[in-house]
């Protein structure tokens, strides 16, 4: 099974720790988040990752160097420009497509989250269901739910302080999830990103929903998760790894 890392981001919530090195290179209890990323990829079994760089873009080229690339096959996407979550998956299109297993599900992975959820069932939900992608979501606070129907069917989304509701498609009463910036995709997806540029992948996701397309939900809620994309979360992070709540794989 093949990856993804998203990792071009500039880590502004991590300032001042991303003042010299990107946000991928930020440690939690002496690790850093991409190897931690890494390393939870491989336990479950998948063994080429393609990872977009943008800040420091040689730092992390020098880091999988002296680490062997984690005994994994590795390559870089490097972005002169930011190309958001969207873009940035467009752009490394050819590492699914272009080779043995390129009809297989992939995983796209923020490099900022942490979380013991449980890729295999979210595998097995998404070829079940035969969903084009399936999203890990939880039922926690968020300032940007997204929404999904009584089938779990991604049909809009709340955005801005005064959660503005988008719909893509009609739902009596759509339940707002907290995305948890962990995708299964089909490779099928990738021809259908119109979108040119920089662009985010949840507006694409939301006109594919619009055409009838399955953008589906993993209920993930018992699973722990932490966003690290602030100095206090890596802190709290640590003490969480220290409890027990979560491993290093």
């Amino acid at each position: 099974m093949k990856a993804m890392i998203l990792a071009a981001g500039l880590g502004t919530r991590l300032r001042p720790l991303t003042n010299d090195r990107p946000k991928a290179l930020v440690e939690v209890a002496g690790c850093t988040l991409l190897e931690i990323t890494l390393r939870r990829l491989r336990a479950f079994g998948v063994h080429d990752v393609i990872i977009n760089t943008h800040h420091f873009a040689d730092m992390i080229a020098d880091y999988l160097h002296s680490h062997g690339n984690f005994g994994m096959h590795i390559v870089l996407s490097h972005e002169e420009a930011l190309l958001d979550t969207g873009g940035g998956l467009k752009k490394a299109a050819p590492f699914f497509l272009d080779s043995p297993g390129a009809g297989d599900p992939f995983i796209l992975h923020n490099v900022d989250v942490i979380s013991t959820i449980d890729l295999a069932s979210m595998l097995r939900h998404h070829a079940e269901h035969k969903a084009l992608a399936t999203l890990a979501v939880q039922d926690r606070p968020t300032a940007r739910p997204l929404l999904f129907d009584q089938v779990a069917q991604l049909c809009g989304r709340r955005t801005g302080s005064e959660h503005t509701q988008e719909m893509a498609r009609p739902a009596a009463h759509p339940q707002p999830l907290a995305f948890s910036g962990i995708h299964i995709l089909a490779p099928r997806l990738l021809s259908l990103l119109e979108e040119e540029g920089a662009f985010s992948i949840i507006p694409a996701y939301l006109r594919l929903a619009a055409r009838g397309e399955s953008i589906l939900a993993f209920r993930a809620d018992q699973y722990y998760w932490r966003d690290l994309g602030r100095p206090e979360s890596l802190t709290h992070a640590g003490e969480d790894l220290a409890a027990g709540l979560w491993s290093i794989a």
